[in-house]
């Protein structure tokens, strides 16, 4: 991985230089600048992933310079460093978009956990972003479209877990995209270069199984007239991705585990062991802990591959993508069709918006392509659509409202996952604190319902500092 490159802009030369000394030290690459318009230039021709400035430089204003940075790079998180006397000015700099301040003197320990902090949420940003043109790139949008605040959360724990060699259980309705995202944890992982093999458990007969998975040799049965490599052998060095694994005969289930956990396979009819290197992703739209309960699925098993678990929210729980999906669906079925449809009526989005979807992205596509088939006009209308329950059809909401009624449920749940903790909610939400402070304030949330002591307390110098800024 390349340095991260930080610039620091301080007109007393002496600190710059230990600046630079200190974040050298930290692994950072580094550009030291004495004044703002010396900096400016450098973010003109440099793509930065931090910026440290002072509020006061000889003969300029640290808040212009800040501001002019964050006209250059929206994106770019700057840390101001201030005197005691100046925090106000620090706290107004943040209000105008500055990520945070030091406050001088401060030790090395203090600085590396201010840019870390700053730094996490661009490296994730960084990370997501790569995952979605990956996907975009290979796989297409169709099942992976991440706009929503559900998809965008399992691709911030598909960015934490890809590149490591835990066993994966993903969880999901049918059509949600299972195999997709295997796929995609696979290529982002140590093993891309390797084999990915993918096996639909429901589709292979009991008698079948061990010779599918582990390979035979000739005359292990009467229709062995020679050897046959395993699915496990197949994927060696890669990922073998196991769908539909609550559908896997019991009497497998235990050889699986074995295989599991001993990293190995023996071939029907052979009386030696094979030592493998694979990767296990496993998928299932059952409810596994149910089957543990009714004895059709082995405990120890399912606590061996769901190491990490993973859940693929259905359509119906992340309305949000259904329109770019709809719309990715119809430009590769008019390509297809070698029809001209353009796209959908206000009144017909409005169906597949309420449509509950039960068979998620898979039904949508095969919707949007039948529809298109079946139009003879240039936009897609409601009756080429599934129909709906009447009160599914209600009228939508006013933006404004649904908005408000989207954004009030998002806040309240990212403070229940963070514990009330504003600073970590914010960088959850991609907000700075200062921003994301005002919209608790606007929708009348507090972190006291989470009872955190911490958040309480941060929230209350929150509101000294806005205080600050007012007085």
């Amino acid at each position: 991985m390349e340095h991260e490159h930080i610039l620091v802009v301080d007109d007393d030369e002496g600190l710059l230089h230990l600046l630079k000394m200190r974040l050298s030290a930290m692994g950072f690459a580094v550009t030291p600048c004495t004044t703002g318009k010396e900096a400016q230039a450098e973010a003109k021709k440099t793509m930065f992933d931090l910026a440290i400035t002072d509020l006061r430089l000889h003969g300029e204003d640290g808040l212009e310079v800040t501001e002019e940075l964050l006209r250059l790079h929206p994106e770019l998180p700057v840390i101001i460093l201030t005197a005691h006397g100046s925090i106000p000015n620090a706290v107004e700099a943040m209000q105008r978009g500055a990520f945070g301040y030091l406050t001088k003197p401060f030790d090395d320990k203090e600085l590396k956990a201010t840019i870390e902090k700053a730094l996490s949420q661009q490296r994730m940003s960084r990370e997501i972003l790569r995952l979605k043109s990956l996907v975009k790139e290979l796989y297409g949008l169709e099942n992976v479209v991440a706009r929503s605040p559900a998809m965008q959360q399992l691709f911030q724990q598909v960015a934490q877990v890809a590149d490591s060699d835990a066993t994966i259980l993903l969880f999901g309705e049918t059509g949600t995209g299972k195999e997709v995202m295997a796929r995609v944890i696979h290529t982002n992982s140590r093993r891309s270069k390797g084999p990915f093999v993918a096996l639909n458990c429901a589709a292979i007969p009991e008698m079948l199984f061990e010779s599918e998975l582990f390979g035979h040799v000739r005359g292990a049965f009467t229709s062995a007239h020679g050897p046959k490599k395993g699915l496990f052998q197949s994927a060696n060095g890669g990922t073998l991705f196991l769908d539909e694994i609550g559908e896997m005969p019991l009497s497998m289930q235990v050889k699986l585990l074995r295989a599991v956990q001993e990293r190995e396979v023996r071939e029907v009819g052979s009386e030696l062991s094979t030592k493998i290197d694979v990767r296990i992703i496993a998928a299932t739209n059952k409810d596994l802990g149910a089957a543990v309960k009714n004895g059709s699925f082995r405990n120890d098993l399912y606590y061996r591959l769901s190491v990490v678990p993973l859940f693929i929210p259905p359509l119906r729980e992340r309305r949000d993508d259904i329109p770019l999906l709809a719309q990715h669906f119809l430009k590769m079925s008019v390509k297809r069709a070698n029809k001209d449809v353009r796209g959908f009526t206000p009144a017909a989005l409005h169906r597949l918006m309420v449509n509950p979807w039960a068979g998620n992205v898979r039904e949508l596509e095969n919707a949007v392509e039948k529809a298109v088939v079946l139009s003879r006009q240039d936009m897609i209308t409601p009756e080429l659509l599934p129909s709906v329950s009447v009160s599914a059809e209600t009228p939508l909401k006013p933006l404004t409202e649904a908005k408000e009624e989207f954004e009030r449920t998002y806040l309240k749940n990212v403070l229940q996952l963070t514990g009330g903790n504003i600073s970590r909610a914010a960088q959850f939400a991609g907000r700075y604190r200062a921003d994301f402070y005002k919209m608790l304030r606007k929708y009348g949330l507090h972190p006291s319902s989470t009872k955190d002591a911490a958040a309480e307390e941060e929230m209350e110098d929150m509101e000294g500092e806005q205080k600050l800024i007012k007085s």
